[in-house]
C-alpha cells in the first residue's frame, strides 16, 4: 500500500523510527498520538525491528530501546508511559497520575485492561495490536481522551460504547463531542472467520448493519469486517459519522511495515497504539 494515496493515515518518516498519525486527530491543538510500525527498533529474528511488547519473549532490553525510540520520535515521555493488559474483555482503566510509567518503567499492579482513559496532561496512554482494532477517542470539549483494543471478541462486546461510557461517567464526555479514529488492522479480505463467531455478530447487529459486516462465503466460513462494525458500534453510541475516521490501512496487506499475527503465523511482533493530552 502506498501511504501518500490514503488521506486518512500518514506515514511520517521524518525522525529515524517511522510512526503512523491520523489527520482525523492531527488538527487536534491540545493531543499528540502515534501508530508504530515495525520499522526503526533494535528487535532481532520475527520481532524486527520495532517489537513493543515485553511480554512475547523478546529481550526485554531491546524493547526498552525501542519505546526510548518511538517515544523520542512522536514526542512523548517514556517514563510517563502507561500500558494496557489485553485479554480481549471490556475492562476500563481510570489513569490517574498514580498510574505513571506503569508497564514500562515501573510494574503494572492491574491485569485484564483493554481500554485506558484519561484527562491529565503529560500521560501517554498505550495498548497494542497485531492484527485487532485499536480504537482512538478524543473529547474535545472536555479535553479527555481514551484508546482501547477491540478484536472480535471486543468489538461484538460493542468495547467502543464501553469505552465512551466509561468516558462519560468520569468526564461528562457527549459521544456527540468526539472524535473517534479505528486505527491500523485487519480488513475484511484477510480476515476470514468461522461460523461460530458470525454467529456472535449475527446476534449482535442488526440485518441492515450485517450487510456491512459479514460476507457469507458459502461454507460455513466468512469475511468480518471490524472496521464497520465498529464504525457502526460508534454511530449507535452517538459519535456523529464525519467524527468517525477509518484509518483503511490493513496489518496483514502490509506485513512489511506492520505486524500481522495471521499473516505471519503468530510469529511476529507487536505494534502500539499512543494518545497524549499536550502539557499546557
Amino acid at each position: 500500500m502506498n501511504f501518500n494515496n490514503n488521506k486518512n493515515t500518514i506515514l511520517n518518516t521524518e525522525n529515524k523510527t517511522p510512526f503512523l498519525t491520523f489527520p482525523g486527530l492531527s488538527h487536534i491543538s491540545f493531543i499528540r498520538h502515534g501508530f508504530s510500525t515495525r520499522l526503526g527498533g533494535v528487535s532481532k529474528g520475527y520481532f524486527e525491528s520495532m517489537n513493543l511488547g515485553y511480554s512475547n519473549g523478546d529481550n526485554p532490553k531491546d524493547v526498552d530501546e525501542n519505546y526510548r525510540r518511538i517515544c523520542e520520535s512522536i514526542g512523548l515521555p517514556m517514563k510517563d508511559c502507561v500500558l494496557s493488559h489485553q485479554v480481549h474483555n471490556t475492562v476500563v482503566k481510570l489513569v490517574t497520575e498514580a498510574d505513571k510509567g506503569k508497564g514500562v518503567i515501573r510494574t503494572r499492579d492491574y491485569e485484564g485492561v483493554d481500554g485506558l482513559i484519561t484527562n491529565i496532561p503529560g500521560i501517554p496512554l498505550v495498548t497494542f495490536s497485531a492484527d485487532c482494532v485499536i480504537l482512538y477517542f478524543v473529547d474535545v470539549k472536555n479535553h479527555a481522551i481514551g484508546l482501547c483494543h477491540s478484536g472480535w471478541r471486543g468489538t461484538v462486546k460493542r468495547m467502543a460504547k464501553v469505552t465512551l461510557d466509561a468516558m462519560r461517567e468520569h468526564f461528562g464526555t457527549d459521544p456527540k463531542d468526539v472524535v473517534a479514529v479505528i486505527g491500523p488492522s485487519i480488513c475484511m479480505d484477510c480476515y476470514e472467520v468461522s461460523e461460530d463467531v458470525a454467529e456472535e455478530f449475527k446476534n449482535e447487529f442488526n440485518s441492515k448493519q450485517l450487510k456491512d459486516i459479514l460476507l457469507d462465503k458459502s461454507n460455513h466460513k466468512y469475511q468480518l469486517d471490524l472496521w464497520e462494525a465498529n464504525r457502526h458500534i460508534l454511530s449507535d453510541a452517538g459519535v456523529d459519522e464525519h467524527n468517525i475516521h477509518i484509518s483503511g490501512v490493513c496489518t496483514s496487506c502490509n506485513k512489511d511495515i506492520l505486524f500481522s499475527h495471521r499473516a505471519t503465523q503468530g510469529k511476529r511482533g507487536i505494534l502500539a497504539a499512543f494518545l497524549m493530552i499536550e502539557e499546557l
